[in-house]
């Protein structure tokens, strides 16, 4: 973090926009540690965190953007690539294929908020072309408006304490596990219980 802080600071906006939009193709620099960095530069008075946050918002929805339309253009040729294969795969495109299936758009919003999954999701989003690019971006502005500000204004507010910011963050973590398990069962048990009555139905028939 201490790194990006120095970056963020010689560079300003630009530097974090850069950064996101690489967070987007899903190099594993922690978006959630850059949004902080971000606003700790703010909090120091290096930037307004108000322009921090509109140019975070920008750079995540745009990297994220530069995915769907790298799997919309390119279709599943772009699983030919040596980089892309990477993280993506035929297997985990017909995964993702299914999760489309039975959670419908529901699949994108939980996205954003698994760092592992989101750069391969999106992309496979624009492979199959299951969603337009303006039902895409909706979604995901109204994921990001939920964890950007949060992670900005925390650095902004706790640019003095690192060591508080630190700790702040791996709680912050945890409960956004905790909150996307949450989710995920209560996903799991509507399509369980969706098939049980299917079948009671078919039954009484």
């Amino acid at each position: 973090m201490e790194l990006l802080i120095n970056f963020f600071t010689d560079y300003g906006y630009l530097a974090v926009l850069l950064v996101l939009i690489i967070c987007g193709f899903g190099v594993p620099i922690p978006e959630d540690i850059t949004l902080v960095s971000g606003g700790i530069i703010a909090g120091l008075g290096y930037a307004n965190p108000h322009i921090m946050l509109a140019v975070s918002m920008f750079g995540v929805l745009f990297g994220d953007s530069i995915m769907y339309w790298l799997g919309r253009i390119y279709g599943a040729k772009i699983l030919r690539v040596r980089l892309v294969r990477r993280f993506i795969n035929v297997k985990r495109l017909r995964m993702v294929r299914e999760k489309f299936e039975k959670y419908g758009n529901r699949v994108l919003f939980i996205a954003r908020f698994l760092p592992g999954l989101r750069a391969p999701i999106y992309m496979i989003s624009g492979i199959t072309r299951r969603i337009s690019y303006t039902r895409f971006v909706l979604i995901d502005f109204f994921a990001a408006i939920i964890s950007v500000p949060i992670w900005v204004y925390l650095g902004y507010h706790g640019a003095a304490n690192l060591d508080w910011i630190e700790h702040q963050i791996r709680k912050g973590q945890m409960g956004v596990y905790i909150v996307i398990a949450i989710v995920a069962l209560y996903l799991v048990f509507k399509v369980y219980r969706a098939k049980k009555r299917k079948q009671n139905m078919q039954t009484e028939d």
